[in-house]
């Protein structure tokens, strides 16, 4: 696990023109927010849960949601653990390797952009998904020998 950073001016946000045009990248609205929760109980574990709930609960939202034909396939969360930090991410297991991810990081990134941030934080990026961030983002690995801040999380055997 290793913490990263991105550089924001230094992402190519044209990548965003790539996706599926069945998928729709959105922002979620307040009253989808049961929906979002459901969907992320649902595929994910329970961190990526509460992380959810705490981008759901910023003003404005800090979440997006990836919709095919209706359907919630994908989330990411930004601002959830920490002010400037990007995740969780999750895809359905069925829609993964379409782009879906790239879409939604890239306008995640976007967004933190838009808010003034110069750089944004990966927390305890996994060994495969530290190769998918330097891919879409050129995220560069910071930390990698301890979990950052999420040293701090109550651990319950």
């Amino acid at each position: 696990m290793a913490d990263m950073l991105i550089n924001l001016y230094e992402v190519d946000y044209n990548q965003l023109k790539e996706l599926d045009n069945r998928i729709k990248i959105k922002k979620v609205l307040a009253p989808d927010r049961r929906k979002v929760i459901k969907f992320v109980k649902q595929n994910f574990n329970e961190n990526f849960v509460d992380e959810c709930i705490a981008s759901l609960s910023n003003n404005p939202i800090t979440c997006y949601i990836a919709v095919k034909d209706f359907n919630i396939v994908g989330f990411i969360s930004y601002e959830a653990t920490a002010k400037n930090f990007v995740g969780p991410m999750g895809i359905m297991e069925s829609e993964r390797n379409k782009g879906i991810g790239k879409a939604l990081m890239l306008k995640c990134l976007l967004s933190m952009k838009e808010m003034g941030y110069a750089y944004a934080i990966i927390g305890s990026s996994s060994e495969k998904n530290i190769k998918f961030h330097q891919k879409v983002s050129n995220a560069q690995v910071i930390s990698s020998d301890t979990l950052g801040i999420y040293t701090r999380m109550v651990n319950i055997d």
